[in-house]
């Protein structure tokens, strides 16, 4: 498609409106008022409508999966605000996918309704008890999880999950909701559903399965061993940049025709990886290109290693360099050899090849990704939440390369921009605004660290022993240093030459 010279008269999208839309606007064919809930997706952003929902979407496309429909759902506030959006233009989306091609859109019709959010979760919870309702799907990002950054073990003391235990009708949380849910199917003989993490956790549904019984065991033991029998949390790997949606964007939908308070943008590339595990069924995904199989791990390392491990090589620079998007960093000759040799040197050689797929071969695949001028994707969005994404996605292949004796400058180096990025200003002098759940206590630490670099490796909340190691702590203080000293353009071109 191409945007008009002028912009058009827009339509509202609805269900009415469809067959109105613009010429080359793909539209549902299937008979949306027929569709049955099947599907409960907690945490419904962006990525959720440009992936997981589309994949569906294309199987109703082929008349299939008509009794999947997705229940949108959400635990925090300001997700009323997001489902009244949703819900006056009949919970479709227009996705636009944007490609140095150009672009196409589609609107995707698989949601058709979207549980009204409450403190205590009741609707939620007497939703997710009915027997139509066989997955329960969740994006609530990686940090959302409540599990201990270097341990990996459920937090038991946090807060949410203490009042959870102590209020297990009227929880606060996404899993609180689940264990509530799951109680009332085992007292009705409902059964069990499915448990379906989509996010970027390595072994996701190992992880959804430990909180969700975890918490269950704090406060009915009994219940916490049915829905540990019963069950089943399948892993998964997700893919595909999905930007979040601003002015441009809905300036972008507007110029097509389309009113849609809610428009999504995504690259031309989507990745699915599901373990077959499905206690009650599940839609036929594989049909329209995901991939089911046992061998998820070996997708998911690859995907979280050197896409989202790439993502905090470059944003953290990006931001204190003042470059706005991961294409502008990309564009940057600096940053992108930074990312190419990194990749390949110190991430890639602890990835497994999986069917079709090298570790290099992904390495220059992603870069081509990043590079894509069109995904308006943020540097601050891809920054967000270091605090999770760092020990998630970046510290595992530090500890590889410190037990293989491999390279580890350019990871330390990565780590050192982090800790420069919290301090809280750009190498212009600009302010960074707060940008993770616990930023005052990382720019407190990064302040202390400008003068005292190794304070910043004993956050061992994230880093555990790293600081002991004195390969890896040396080169980290050496690149903070000259960081703080010349700026990260002379400090990345040091690395590069060594």
């Amino acid at each position: 498609m191409k945007v008009p010279n002028h912009i058009p008269p827009t339509i509202k999208l609805c269900n009415t409106s469809l067959g109105n839309l613009p010429a080359g606007v793909s539209i549902p064919s299937y008979d949306r008022s027929a569709l049955t809930p099947g599907i409960v997706h907690i945490g419904l952003g962006n990525f959720h409508r440009a992936h997981q929902a589309w994949y569906l979407h294309r199987l109703m496309q082929q008349g299939l999966a008509q009794d999947w429909a997705i229940m949108g759902a959400g635990v925090r506030p300001n997700d009323e605000e997001q489902r009244l959006k949703l819900m006056a233009q009949d919970y479709m989306t227009t996705l636009i996918e944007l490609s140095p091609e150009g672009f196409n859109a589609e609107v995707v019709g698989a949601m058709t309704d979207y549980i009204p959010v409450q403190q205590d979760n009741a609707p939620l919870i007497a939703q997710m008890a009915l027997a139509e309702v066989r997955i329960v799907a969740l994006t609530v990002t990686e940090g959302g999880y409540y599990i201990a950054p270097v341990t990996k073990e459920f937090d038991r003391t946090h807060p949410d999950m203490a009042f959870d235990a102590a209020h297990p009708t009227s929880p606060k949380t996404a899993f609180g909701a689940m264990v509530a849910a799951l109680r009332l199917r085992r007292d009705s003989g409902t059964g069990p559903f499915t448990g379906l993490s989509c996010d970027n956790l390595q072994g996701n549904g190992n992880m959804l399965r430990q909180t969700v019984v975890s918490l269950a065991r704090m406060s009915d033991p009994d219940l916490a061993e049915w829905i540990d029998t019963n069950c089943t949390f399948p892993n998964s790997m997700v893919d595909c940049i999905v930007p979040a949606t601003g002015p441009k964007e809905r300036e972008l939908v507007r110029a097509i025709g389309i009113d849609d308070a809610v428009p999504v943008t995504h690259e031309k590339f989507r990745q699915w990886v599901i373990e077959d595990d499905f206690c009650a069924g599940r839609p036929a995904w594989d049909l329209v290109g995901a991939t089911l199989t046992d061998k998820v791990h070996d997708f998911e390392a690859m995907k979280i290693r050197i896409l989202n491990g790439g993502h905090q090589v470059i944003s953290g620079i990006g931001e204190l360099q003042s470059m706005a998007t991961i294409a502008d960093c990309m564009a940057n000759e600096s940053v992108a050899t930074l990312f190419t040799k990194l990749a390949r040197e110190e991430i890639a050689p602890f990835v497994k090849a999986v069917p079709g797929m090298t570790p290099n071969a992904y390495v220059d695949l992603i870069a081509q990704r990043f590079s894509n001028p069109h995904i308006v994707d943020t540097t601050r969005r891809v920054a967000f939440d270091g605090s999770s994404r760092h020990p998630g996605f970046v510290i595992p292949s530090i500890r590889d390369g410190i037990s293989a004796g491999t390279p580890i400058d350019g990871l330390a180096l990565v780590s050192a921009a982090w800790a420069r990025m919290c301090e809280g200003t750009r190498e212009d002098g600009t302010q960074i605004e707060p940008n993770d759940p616990f930023w005052d206590d990382l720019q407190r630490t990064a302040k202390l660290a400008q003068t005292n670099p190794v304070v910043w490796l004993l956050q061992s909340q994230y880093y555990g022993d790293l600081a002991k190691e004195p390969r890896f702590a040396n080169a980290f203080c050496k690149w903070l240093q000259m960081i703080w000293a010349e700026g990260t353009e002379v400090t990345i071109d040091a690395y590069l030459a060594e």
